[in-house]
């Protein structure tokens, strides 16, 4: 019986590369381009328009933000975002569209479980560790800094 099974592994192995899918590695590239591109697009558009309304500049990137993370919760919301995501792949987790996909995502996906151990408790599942991370990390630059420059 064991020759039989180590017979059945080899054969597995031997076919299982000529029958797996190759991924389209340079069609997932341009997608991800032209999708980031076009989401940044969007963003530059919304700070052209807060630009002219007379918005002062350093105040104007707070603004695309605001609007670009309610266009990405909004399309995750309805449903639209994951299908771009699906087409577009890493091209819609770079901008911050994806960071409020993240955020949204598991609260929708928990909202079933209530709001406090469902989506107060899932919302971050995704994006907390990417938040204390860079919190944590910017923490300890800022100390070193601090400590450096009283050298």
């Amino acid at each position: 019986m064991a020759l039989n099974e180590k017979k059945l592994r080899k054969d597995f192995d031997d076919l299982s590369p000529k029958v797996e899918p190759k991924p389209q590695i340079f069609k997932h590239c341009v997608s991800a381009f032209i999708v980031g591109g076009l989401i940044c697009d969007v963003g530059q558009f919304f700070n052209n328009f807060f630009l002219s309304m007379g918005i002062p500049k350093d105040e104007v990137g707070t603004y695309v933000s605001i609007v670009m993370v309610f266009i990405g919760a909004f399309l995750t919301g309805i449903g639209v975002y994951d299908k771009i995501a699906k087409f577009a792949g890493a091209g819609t987790v770079v901008p911050i569209t994806g960071f409020s996909n993240s955020i949204v995502s598991p609260a929708m996906e928990f909202k079933k479980e209530g709001y406090v151990f469902g989506v107060a408790a899932k919302m971050f599942v995704i994006a907390g560790p990417v938040l204390v991370y860079g919190i944590s990390s910017s923490v300890i630059v800022g100390i070193i800094y601090f400590i450096m420059s009283k050298l």
